[in-house]
C-alpha cells in the first residue's frame, strides 16, 4: 500500500515528487512549507500532506518550535465569516492521506518576531499520538496564485 499512495501522491500532486520528505513508522511527512509573509506579520500558516501507509490510525496531537505558540488549526466558515480554531487532535486515519493546506486544517506560528522570507527554513518537531516525535523543517516559498487563505497577510 506505501507504494500505492506514493505514486498516487507523485502522479496528483507533480511538485511534491522532488519536495524534501520525512519518514516515521508508517508515516510520510511530505513537503512542508509555509509561504513567506508581510514584514509586519505576527502569524505564519505551515502547510503539510501526511500519508498513513500503516494499518493502524493516528494523530497529529502537537507541534513545537521556537515561537511563543505554535499549534494545529483548523480554517472554516460560520455565518459567512471565515474563522479559525486550534485543534488537540488531527486524524490520520489507517491507508489515508491528510492534507494540511490554506484554507483548511495548518500549522499555526504566532508571535513572529521577524518575518519569513524565501529561502529560510524553519524547525519544528511534529508529535504524533502513536508514531512519536519528529523534527523537520519547514521551507518558506513563495506564495503561487494556486494558494488562497492566508494569515500572515
Amino acid at each position: 500500500m506505501k507504494t500505492l499512495i506514493a505514486t498516487t501522491l507523485a502522479l496528483a500532486l507533480p511538485s511534491l515528487a522532488a519536495a524534501h520528505d520525512y519518514m516515521l513508522g508508517d508515516l510520510q511527512i511530505i513537503h512542508p512549507r509555509v509561504f513567506a509573509t508581510a514584514a509586519t506579520a505576527k502569524t505564519g500558516g505551515g502547510y503539510v500532506t501526511i500519508a498513513n501507509d500503516g494499518e493502524t490510525d493516528d494523530a497529529l496531537i502537537g507541534v513545537r518550535g521556537d515561537f511563543p505558540k505554535v499549534e494545529v488549526h483548523e480554517s472554516y466558515e460560520e455565518d459567512g465569516v471565515a474563522r479559525m480554531r486550534h485543534i488537540e487532535k488531527l486524524a490520520i486515519p489507517a491507508d489515508d492521506i491528510v492534507e494540511l493546506a490554506p484554507g483548511g486544517y495548518h500549522v499555526m506560528f504566532m508571535g513572529l518576531s521577524d518575518p519569513f522570507e524565501v529561502g529560510d527554513e524553519i524547525p519544528v518537531t511534529l508529535i504524533f499520538e502513536k508514531a512519536g516525535e519528529i523534527d523537520i523543517v519547514f521551507k518558506v516559498e513563495e506564495r503561487s496564485g494556486d494558494d488562497h487563505g492566508s494569515h500572515s497577510e
